[in-house]
This record gives structure tokens, C-alpha cells and sequence, in this order.
């Protein structure tokens, strides 16, 4: 297999947490402790972790930064973090926590030229461009809000500027294990080959997983299919491990 393989952890009133299609009343809770579900997402062969701080995607500005340092300084993950980072601070706090990279979107949509300066401050291997998707179009403040920022265009604005990094979730997908966007995921590879394309959003199964890897998808995010044990994660993380 060849996509990368990044489970997620979200997190609300620092508890593990998925949603559906973004829905902050369709909360499950999973786990009191995101950090030791970090470690055991580590032991079982995974290197890198992708951490939604879905507080302060609601409320504008990092509200869970003793979770991700807590899992940063517990295990050695490549975590990218994302959720509230709408200033300097907030990026700076990030990465002084232990980010190995943060993901930015509602931002690079309302705010363009400061995302251009981080992109070009701390450079393209650290930055990842979110681009949550509903009907065509970019959402932005934990999904609460709908740009008019058309998805390619948004896209081709930002990867001819450098940007390499591009995490894509479908949010009707998100969270119900309907499948992926994978018609979605492949028309954006076909317009720019060249990008690392993070596909988030419906994964239900390894199937799904390998159907990601067969269309030449290079990383694929994951979430409630591990907790409701939709997935062996000891095999995925065999995977992961050779990579």
C-alpha cells in the first residue's frame, strides 16, 4: 500500500470525539484521554496523527493546546494539527506545543495574505491547506460557514504559490461511513498530480482504504471507523510501519 495511513483524533472539552458531517450535537464521545489513545495509535505501528481541536474551530482561536501537547510530548507521532489557528499566536503556539505541521483553511479563505505568510515564514513541508467542502463550494469555521470560494480554483490560487500540502474533506461524508469522495479526490489529483492530497471523509473500511490507494490517493485520514471498530487496526498498522 502506498497512501499514507493517518488516523484522527478530535477533540472537544478535551475528550476524543467524532461528529457527523460536523454537527457539534451529534457528538460521540470515545475517550476521556486523547493522548493515550495517541499512544495507542503509536504502539500499534502508526507514525503520524492528524488532531482537530474542534473548540477552537468553533470558537476562533486554539482552545485544546494541553491535549496536544500532552500528546505530542507522550509519544513521537508527526502530529499536524488544526482547528482555531486564525492568528500568529495560534500558530506559534502550535508548533511551540509540538505541531509538526498545522492545517489552515478558514483562514487561507478570509485572510489570504496572511496564509501566504505563514506558507512562506515557516515553508510548505509544516503548512497544510484545508479545503472542507460542501456542494462545490469552501467551508470555513468548523464548517459552520460557507465561502463562496469555488473548490479548484481555491486550489490552484494556493498550489501555484507553493503549496503542497492539501487535506480535502467531503463534509456530507464526514463522520457517517458512507464511503469517500473518491470521484472528488481523483478529479482534484488529475488537475494538480503533484500534491500531497490528504482524503478525509466517509472512510468505513480497509476497503475503502484500498480503494483510496488504487486511485493513486496519497494519504487518506480516518476516524469513526476505528472507534465503532469498523477497522483491524493491528493489520493497518503493519501497513503504516512500511510505509
Amino acid at each position: 500500500m502506498n497512501c499514507e495511513l493517518i488516523p484522527a483524533i478530535d477533540i472537544i472539552d478535551g475528550k476524543c470525539v467524532r461528529l457527523t458531517k460536523g454537527e457539534y450535537e451529534s457528538k460521540t464521545i470515545y475517550s476521556d484521554n486523547p493522548a493515550e489513545m495517541a499512544r495507542e495509535f503509536e504502539c500499534l505501528g502508526f507514525r503520524r496523527l492528524h488532531v482537530v481541536d474542534l473548540d477552537g474551530a468553533k470558537s476562533k482561536h486554539i482552545v485544546n493546546v494541553e491535549v496536544l501537547k500532552a500528546i505530542t510530548s507522550e509519544t513521537n507521532l508527526t502530529v499536524d494539527f488544526g482547528g482555531g489557528i486564525k492568528t500568529d499566536t495560534d500558530i506559534e503556539t502550535a508548533f511551540d506545543n509540538g505541531a509538526a505541521m498545522v492545517t489552515v483553511g478558514s483562514i487561507a479563505v478570509t485572510h489570504p495574505e496572511l496564509f501566504m505568510g505563514w506558507l512562506s515564514k515557516y515553508g510548505a513541508d509544516k503548512m497544510i491547506l484545508g479545503a472542507d467542502v460542501r456542494n462545490g463550494k469552501v467551508s470555513i469555521n468548523g464548517w459552520k460557514e460557507n465561502s463562496t470560494e469555488e473548490l479548484l480554483p481555491f486550489l490552484k490560487k494556493y498550489v501555484d504559490n507553493g503549496v503542497r500540502n492539501v487535506l480535502c474533506t467531503e463534509i456530507s461524508k464526514d463522520g457517517t461511513l458512507s464511503g469517500p469522495a473518491i470521484g472528488l479526490y481523483m478529479e482534484i489529483m488529475s488537475e494538480y498530480p503533484g500534491i500531497n492530497l490528504i482524503a478525509s471523509g466517509g472512510v468505513s473500511s480497509v476497503d475503502d482504504i484500498m480503494a483510496l490507494d488504487r486511485a493513486g490517493i496519497p494519504s487518506v485520514v480516518f476516524g469513526k471507523a476505528i472507534y465503532e471498530g469498523r477497522i483491524d487496526m493491528k493489520k493497518l498498522g503493519k501497513e503504516a510501519a512500511r510505509c
